[in-house]
């Protein structure tokens, strides 16, 4: 069976060769240059190079299909473009790569032998995609990462060129168009230690030591204004997260373990966020959104094996702090517009959690704009009590607000170079949130070193990009590509849309774009090629032919018709 896969692979490419109607990748796009480690392979930037797409690859016009591919083979945002098919019998095949493919030599009927065999093969291994654009759900609103103070530490140990490749590799159309970004309020776990603002005086109800932004942060918002500049992107949502306050206003009067905050605080913690907000603004970073607080049961059952900053709540008194205190210091300033987002931990508390906060304070879902959620324990808890929370409160947005890998028990701790099977849990993890009513995702740390730091509780973990501060080379992880297929082509306001697929070892979310055009993600998670045959209403059915374990963004425009105008 493995022979016949490397024959299969071979035969991928005498087809793609005689038969193919793609395009080359655009002369605009700059490659990925390739380096292979014992687990798969990375993208390496330098200051000189590293790669970009296309700003415009995903605007084909009415009669073309462009398809984005990456895959554990090697292929990395590769682009293919052809023009719609007239006849349902014609294929196309997304080639692997051509340093992969064995040098046989072409003689007799070789060639014609091997096409039968291949189409006798994929004709065995079709999946149908069903598209119904009429069918719509949730809206997104975008993707992006979490800029924290180890990512402000490992950017200082670069080039400034490196650094503004990397930049624009998250936040520009041509890397993978992040629009969100996550900032700590005060310290986090990804910090060189932990901190606060007013630490002293001790017991400050007035917060009289909070007049200014830690130099810590002027050095972010320097940081931020230029990836700005670099990127072009001037539309991105900062949220901003407490993981503590100053232990002096906690019970336990430390920076983790088991913990609440001080009643007699309440007015002080929600004046600590309208304060940060301010100065913020001030310095020209203006926060979207904030949320109730990171992980607040790491204060409660947490601490047992969490041993970072934390704060901890249970719902039902977070709902008098929120009501009685955030809201109204927010309304009461020039911020009343800054969205709060409650829970911010973990897929378990969904939806009981917000429940509880209702029971305890009824219109405190005046107050909320939508709900926070984490990602690391979800193998135990399924996807549909995100459609419950959203079916129970079906004007809030759901956001995934942290996710990152490599932070458990059994797991290797910190980076695991070139892992493609990291990459699926991401593909698989952003497919099932997009199926069930999330409105976006923001992954963890934008980058770490090659330890998975720093912090100062050596909690590695992996992440999208990793930095080699020796050679002051970045290396682009699958992470980074299984992530920018959704970020780089589903676009903000782009509204998910009714599909289905015939195999459950493909899958597929869909999605409308503002800008008429369809957006499909599909992944085929098997080892060998399959047959997707596209069907989509009012179009000639699309036959192509993927390689196996690979990811697709697949972009075209809807065809109308007098019957079919939707809004």
């Amino acid at each position: 069976m493995i022979k016949f896969h490397k024959k299969l692979s071979f035969l991928w490419w005498i087809l793609f060769i005689i038969t193919i109607k793609a395009l080359p990748l655009n002369a605009k796009s700059i490659p990925c240059n390739l380096r292979e480690y014992p687990n798969g392979y990375v993208c390496v930037c330098s200051k000189t190079n590293c790669d970009f797409l296309d700003e415009n690859v995903d605007n084909p016009g009415e009669s073309d299909i462009v398809i984005v591919t990456s895959s554990q083979a090697g292929l990395r945002f590769n682009v293919s473009k052809f023009s719609w098919p007239t006849s349902s019998t014609e294929n196309f095949i997304i080639g692997d790569l051509v340093e992969k493919v064995p040098q046989v030599s072409l003689v007799g009927g070789f060639i014609g032998n091997l096409f039968g065999d291949l189409l006798d093969f994929l004709n065995q291994n079709q999946v149908n995609v069903n598209v119904d654009p009429t069918v719509k759900y949730q809206k997104v609103v975008g993707f992006g990462g979490a800029f924290t103070g180890a990512v402000s530490h490992n950017l200082d140990q670069l080039s400034p060129e490196l650094q503004d490749l990397l930049y624009k590799s998250y936040y520009s159309r041509a890397g993978i168009g992040y629009n969100f970004m996550r900032i700590p309020i005060g310290g986090c776990d990804f910090d060189l230690q932990p901190w606060a603002y007013n630490e002293n005086p001790q017991d400050d109800a007035r917060l009289s030591n909070f007049s200014s932004l830690d130099p810590r942060d002027v050095e972010l918002i320097n940081k931020i204004k230029h990836l700005q500049d670099v990127s072009g992107n001037r539309n991105i949502k900062f949220l901003g997260s407490a993981w503590s306050s100053p232990i002096w206003m906690k019970t336990n009067n430390d920076w983790t373990g088991a913990s609440s905050l001080k009643e007699e605080y309440y007015q002080t913690w929600a004046d600590y966020h309208v304060r940060f907000i301010d100065l913020m603004a001030k310095s020209g970073v203006n926060l979207w959104g904030i949320t109730t607080g990171n992980e607040p049961m790491n204060g409660v059952i947490g601490w047992l094996f969490v041993h970072f900053m934390s704060l901890g709540w249970t719902a039902r008194p977070q709902a008098v702090w929120v009501a009685d205190h955030l809201a109204p210091a927010l309304r009461n300033s020039s911020y009343g517009n800054v969205k709060i987002f409650a829970g911010d931990d973990q897929r378990y508390t969904f939806p009981w959690w917000f429940n509880e906060m209702v029971d305890a304070r009824p219109n405190v879902m005046n107050d909320l704009a939508g709900f926070a959620v984490h990602w690391y324990w979800d193998r135990f808890v399924p996807p549909l009590v995100l459609d419950t929370t959203h079916k129970t409160f079906t004007n809030k947005l759901i956001l995934n607000t942290e996710s990152s890998i490599g932070d458990k028990p059994l797991q290797t701790h910190g980076p695991i170079l070139g892992s493609w099977a990291r990459a699926e849990e991401y593909i698989t993890a952003y497919l099932q949130d997009l199926q069930h009513s999330v409105n976006g995702w923001i992954d963890w740390n934008l980058l770490l070193d090659e330890q998975g730091g720093p912090n100062y509780v050596n909690n590695f973990v992996d992440s999208a990009v990793i930095v080699n501060k020796t050679a002051d080379e970045a290396y682009k992880q699958p992470l980074f590509y299984a992530i920018g297929h959704f970020s780089r082509f589903i676009t903000e306001d782009s509204v998910r849309i009714k599909v289905s697929s015939s195999d459950s070892h493909v899958e597929v979310v869909g999605f409308q774009r503002p800008d008429g055009r369809i957006v499909l993600v599909i992944y085929n998670k098997k080892e060998h090629a399959v047959k997707v045959v596209l069907n989509i209403p009012l179009r000639t059915a699309v036959n192509v032919a993927v390689p196996g374990k690979s990811i697709h963004s697949v972009i075209f425009f809807e065809k109308k018709s007098i019957l079919n105008v939707l809004p």
